[in-house]
């Protein structure tokens, strides 16, 4: 049985499959090759195209295109899934994520503002906020690859081609060039500098 709270808000287009005890909120728009499994929630105001949905899912407000999300994943408000996205189960994908052409395994969470572009991620991995995965040279296109257990802190660069191996650590602020090896910690920032007084200057 599906459950629509205002059914002449929503667009489902005639090939669109949806499973038992399926809620589907005002406002959506899901169209061509979709499969929504069993016991999800689609919240308001989604464009959902070709794509696939795990079981007990939730996905709000979010631009879904040609992607694959797992079981019990959450993905929104305001996300952006593009081509060739394919999320693990148990994930999170937050509030103006972008993710395309990626690989990620199970449990990872993206929660804010991150790109996640051309990259395979393991399991069990933080993506902190304002993360960029930097895939384009202005010519080409590469691919980052993370192992498990990684923490990407926020505001880092991770520039492709580049490995980061498992349980690693990446401090905030750091950008990524080289091969981050298993275990390893790495932090690379200017060093604050204070300059007492000169504040007075600027005002």
């Amino acid at each position: 049985m599906v459950k629509f709270l205002d059914e002449k808000s929503c667009f489902i287009g005639p090939n669109v499959k949806i499973g038992d005890n399926v809620v589907i909120y005002e406002n959506n728009h899901i169209e061509g090759d979709v499969t929504i499994g069993d016991n999800c929630k689609i919240l308001p105001n989604n464009f959902i195209v070709d794509c696939k949905i795990g079981e007990g899912t939730t996905v709000h407000a979010s631009v879904m295109n040609e992607s694959v999300v797992g079981k019990n994943c959450v993905v929104g408000p305001y996300a952006r899934l593009r081509k060739d996205s394919l999320i693990g189960d148990e994930c999170v994908i937050g509030n103006f994520v972008e993710v395309k052409n990626s690989r990620l395994g199970k449990q990872n969470k993206a929660c804010h503002l991150a790109y996640i572009g051309d990259a395979d991620i393991g399991d069990r991995c933080n993506i902190g906020c304002g993360a960029i995965f930097i895939n384009y040279n202005g010519r080409e296109k590469h691919r980052t690859k993370v192992g498990n257990h990684v923490f990407i802190g926020s505001n880092c660069n991770i520039i492709a081609p580049v490995e980061i191996d498992d349980d690693s650590y990446i401090c905030a602020g750091t950008t990524i060039t080289h091969k981050v090896n298993k275990e390893d910690f790495v932090i690379g920032r200017v060093r604050q500098e204070i300059k007492p007084g000169y504040g007075k200057k600027y005002w």
